[in-house]
C-alpha cells in the first residue's frame, strides 16, 4: 500500500470515530432521560391544553330520543313510536338495586371507586384503532356512557381522546347514581331495544322496576355482544359464552358483597322470551294512535313535543272492550264480505265509536279494515250525512223548547202527526216534501210510532214546528258539529256532516240525563320533564233530564217496535236509532244502555275515497240500512262489552206524552203506490214543489186535515203496529226514497 492509501484509510477511519463519537455525544443517558421526560412533559401540556379546549357537549340525538309509548287504560303496551328508537327512559330508583349491581359487576367493577377513565384500557383501545382493529380496549361505564350519550359511534383516535377528557369531567360533574342511570338507560340490548326499560320488555315481557337479579345479569351480559348473546338467535358457541358471561356476572357480584353465595346458588339462567314483532300501526293501533294525537294537539303537546319522545300516554281505551268492538265488525261484517271479489264489498267501510256516558271516555273505537290499508279514521271522519239518526235530536229540541204544533199542541210522545209520503210541510218559507222510505203513507201517526218507524213526513215537519234555527242551537250543545249544517227543514233528515265520534257524543249526552258527555280517548301525558293533565271537559246541563230522558223513551221504542228490533235482546235495557241516508251512502245505528253508548256506521266508498256510493248490494244482501249489519254490529259487541248483558235500566223521569188530537180522517184518495221510478228527494228542492228559493208569490201549501179543536185525548190514539225503516229483508224489494231513513 502507497503512503497516499495509507493516508485515505486513515482520514476514513478519523471520519468514522468523529461521527460515532458525535451519536455518543448526542444521545447520552441524560439527554434520552431529559428528551423523555420532556416528552412527557409536552403530552401533559398537550392533555391539559385539550382538557381546557374539550367541554362536556349537549347530548346527541340519538342518546335524548326516545320512542313515545300509548298504553291502554290498564297500562298494557299498544304502541311504541318514534322513528326507530325502542327506548323509554326510567330514572334509576326503579330499577332493583341488585340489578344495577348486575350491570357494574358485569362492566366495571371499580365504578364507584374510580375516577371515570381507565388508562391502561383507553390505550389499549387507541392503539388498536391505530393498528385497525377497530372497538378494541377496556372501557369504564362513565366512558361507555360518554360514547352513548355525548358523541358518536366513531372509531377514531380523536373520539377517543375526547372520550377521555369528557369522561373525566362527566366523573366530577355527575353521581355515580346519574352515570349509571345514563349508561343503563342508553345502552343498546338488541332487539331493537335501546335502555333497560326496553330491553326488558323485549327479553322478558315485564318492566324493569320488576326485574330480578338473574334477568338483570342476563341483560347487563348482553352489553358485551346483543347479537351475538340473543338467546333466542344465538349459536350454541354464542349461548354457551353467554351463560360464562352471566355466571361471572354473579361471581363479581358476590366478591363485592353485593350477592351471597347462598342466593347465587339459587338462582338458574333465565331464558329470555321469544322476541315479538315491534309493535306497528297495522289494525286499529294506528287509528288510536292518530286519534290519541288529535286530542294531543288540541292539549298542547304538540307534534314537535312528541317527536323528541320520553311520552308515556294513556288512553282510556279499555282493552277488552276495544277487542269485543274488533271481533263483533270481522264476525258480523268483514266475514261475510267478498272485498276481492265484490265491487260493493271492496268498498264498504265499517266505523264505530263506544264511550262511557258517564265520563265521556272512548273505550273503543273502529277506525276501519286496517290503518295500513285504509289512513281515513272511519270512526272520526266527517264527510258522510248521520241521516236519521238526527232525528231524535230534532224531538229533543222539540222538547227543550216545548214547541208547539202548527194547531198549537204541545210536542211529545203521544202527538199525533200526519205521516203521509210526500207531504209538505206547513209554515216554512222553504218548500220541502220529502217521501217516506218506499214512498209509504201512513196517515195520522203519533211521534213514538213515527220514531219507531223513521217517517221523515213526520220530522220535516216537527223542524219546522220547533225552526230549523232551534233545532240547530240545541244539535250544536249536544255535540254536532256545524259543518254543513244550513238551517232548513231538510236538516231533519240529518243531511249536515258528522262522524260516529261526534254523534256518540250526542247520543252518551241523552243517555247521561241531559248533562254534556264529551268524548275523549287520552287519559294522562306523562313526561320525565313534564306532565299533561288533558283538560277536563265542561260537565253543563245542555238539555233537561225530562227532555233527554223523553228522547230515550222514544229511542227504547225503536228497539223494542221498530227498526232498531236487530238490536233487541233480553239481556239489556236499549235505546237506540237507524239511519240511511240519501241512496245508501251511509247507514248507521246510534244506540245506548244506562253503562255504554256506542254509534256504528257503514259508508259506501269508491275512486279510492275520492267519492261516496252506494252500499246497494254489500255481501249481496240486498239495501244495507242501518237496522242491518251496523246494528247487528252494536248489538254483538254491546253483549260482549258488558260481559253477557246487564241487568241496569234506563232511570226515567217526567217523560213528556204531549198532546194528541182524534186521528184526522184518512184521504178519500189513498196515494198511490211508489214504482221503482220514483226518487227520493234529496235535498230542500223537492221534485214536486216550488224551488228552495220561493219565487215572489209564492204557493202555501195547504195545511193538513188535522182539527185543533178536537180535545186531546189522555193517551196516543190505538193505531196498528208500523212497520219500521229496516222491516223488509235484505233484496225484498231495491228501496228507494233513502234519505235520511
Amino acid at each position: 500500500m502507497g503512503r497516499a492509501d495509507a493516508r485515505r484509510a486513515q482520514a476514513q477511519e478519523s471520519r468514522r470515530e468523529a461521527k460515532s463519537g458525535g451519536i455518543r455525544r448526542l444521545f447520552t443517558w441524560k439527554k434520552l432521560l431529559g428528551a423523555f421526560f420532556g416528552i412527557v412533559l409536552l403530552g401533559m401540556g398537550a392533555f391539559g391544553a385539550l382538557y381546557l379546549y374539550v367541554d362536556v357537549p349537549a347530548a346527541n340525538a340519538m342518546a335524548e330520543r326516545q320512542s313515545n309509548v300509548y298504553q291502554y287504560s290498564d297500562g298494557t303496551v299498544l304502541a311504541r313510536t318514534g322513528k326507530g328508537v325502542n327506548r323509554q327512559i326510567v330514572d334509576l330508583d326503579e330499577v332493583p338495586k341488585k340489578v344495577q349491581h348486575a350491570f357494574v359487576a358485569a362492566e366495571n367493577k371499580t365504578f364507584y371507586k374510580d375516577q371515570g377513565v381507565d388508562l391502561k384500557g383507553t390505550t389499549r383501545g387507541v392503539l388498536n384503532t391505530l393498528r385497525g382493529k377497530g372497538k378494541q380496549g377496556g372501557s369504564t361505564i362513565t366512558q361507555q356512557y360518554v360514547k352513548n350519550y355525548y358523541l358518536t359511534q366513531d372509531v377514531t383516535v380523536s373520539r377517543k381522546l375526547k372520550e377521555l377528557v369528557i369522561s373525566l369531567k362527566v366523573d366530577q360533574q355527575k353521581s355515580k347514581d346519574e352515570i349509571l342511570a345514563g349508561y343503563i338507560n342508553t345502552a343498546y340490548y338488541g332487539r331493537g331495544a335501546s335502555g333497560i326499560q326496553a330491553a326488558a320488555q323485549a327479553y322478558y315481557g315485564v318492566d324493569a322496576k320488576d326485574l330480578d337479579v338473574s334477568q338483570g345479569a342476563y341483560l347487563a351480559s348482553l352489553l358485551q355482544a346483543p347479537s351475538q348473546y340473543d338467546w333466542a338467535t344465538a349459536t350454541d358457541t354464542g349461548k354457551k359464552l353467554v351463560k360464562e358471561r352471566w355466571a361471572y356476572t354473579l361471581r363479581n357480584m358476590v366478591e363485592m358483597d353485593w350477592l351471597t353465595g347462598s342466593e347465587k346458588a339459587k338462582l338458574e339462567f333465565p331464558v329470555p322470551q321469544k322476541p315479538k314483532p315491534a309493535a306497528g300501526m297495522e289494525g286499529q293501533t294506528g287509528y288510536l294512535v292518530e286519534a290519541a294525537n288529535k286530542e294531543l294537539d288540541k292539549q298542547g303537546v304538540t307534534a314537535e313535543d312528541r317527536e323528541a319522545g320520553g311520552w308515556t300516554f294513556t288512553l282510556t281505551v279499555d282493552k277488552k272492550r276495544q277487542q269485543e268492538l274488533e271481533k263483533a265488525v270481522d264476525d258480523q261484517l268483514e266475514s261475510k264480505l267478498d272485498r276481492e271479489g265484490s265491487t260493493v264489498d271492496a268498498g264498504v267501510q265499517a266505523g264505530a265509536t263506544s264511550v262511557d256516558p258517564k265520563t265521556g271516555k272512548v273505550v273503543a273505537l273502529y277506525g276501519g279494515e286496517d290503518y295500513i290499508k285504509h289512513y281515513i279514521s272511519n270512526a272520526t271522519r266527517q264527510d258522510y250525512q248521520p241521516a236519521s239518526t238526527f232525528k231524535p235530536l230534532v224531538l229533543a229540541s222539540a222538547l227543550e223548547n216545548e214547541s208547539t204544533t202548527q194547531d198549537g199542541r204541545l210536542i211529545g210522545l203521544n202527538t199525533v202527526y200526519d205521516g203521509t209520503s210526500k207531504r209538505p210541510v206547513v209554515g216554512s218559507d222553504t218548500p220541502f216534501n220529502p217521501q217516506n222510505e218506499d214512498g209509504r203513507d201512513y196517515g195520522p201517526i203519533s211521534v213514538q210510532r213515527a220514531m219507531n218507524s223513521s217517517v221523515n213526513s213526520v220530522f220535516a215537519q216537527m223542524i219546522v214546528d220547533v225552526s230549523p234555527a232551534a233545532a240547530k242551537q240545541t244539535a250544536l250543545g249536544l255535540g254536532v258539529p256545524d259543518k254543513n249544517f244550513p238551517e232548513r227543514p231538510a236538516v231533519s233528515l240529518g243531511t249536515m256532516n258528522a262522524s260516529t265520534w261526534d254523534m256518540a257524543g250526542a247520543y252518551a249526552t241523552l243517555d247521561n240525563h241531559g248533562q254534556k258527555v264529551t268524548p275523549h280517548i287520552l287519559q294522562s301525558a306523562e313526561h320525565r320533564d313534564r306532565t299533561v293533565d288533558p283538560e277536563k271537559p265542561k260537565r253543563e246541563q245542555v238539555i233537561s233530564r225530562a227532555s233527554a230522558d223523553t228522547v230515550t223513551k222514544a229511542l227504547t221504542g225503536v228497539v223494542d217496535a221498530g227498526s232498531g228490533a236487530a238490536a233487541n235482546t233480553p239481556a239489556y235495557d236499549a235505546a237506540g236509532k237507524t239511519g240511511t241516508s240519501e241512496d245508501n251512502k251511509s247507514a248507521w245505528f246510534a244506540g245506548y244502555t244506562p253503562e255504554l253508548t256506542t254509534v256504528v256506521a257503514l259508508f259506501g266508498e269508491g275512486d279510492g275515497g275520492r267519492k261516496q256510493v252506494s252500499l246497494t248490494g254489500t255481501a249481496n244482501a240486498g239495501r244495507a240500512n242501518g237496522g242491518g249489519f251496523p246494528a247487528r254490529i252494536w248489538a254483538d259487541y254491546t253483549l260482549g262489552a258488558l260481559g253477557g248483558g246487564s241487568g241496569k235500566t234506563f232511570d226515567l223521569q217526567d217523560v213528556e206524552r204531549g198532546e194528541a188530537p182524534a186521528p184526522p180522517t184518512p184521504s178519500d184518495t189513498p196515494s198511490e203506490a211508489p214504482t221503482e221510478t220514483e226518487e227520493p228527494t234529496p235535498s230542500d228542492t223537492p221534485s214536486q214543489t216550488p224551488s228552495e228559493t220561493p219565487s215572489e208569490t209564492p204557493t202555501t201549501p195547504a195545511p193538513p186535515t188535522e182539527s185543533p179543536t178536537v180535545t186531546p185525548p189522555t193517551k196516543s190514539p190505538e193505531l196498528p203496529p208500523q212497520p219500521g225503516e229496516d222491516d223488509t229483508q235484505p233484496g225484498e224489494r231495491p228501496g228507494v226514497g233513502l234519505l235520511g231513513q
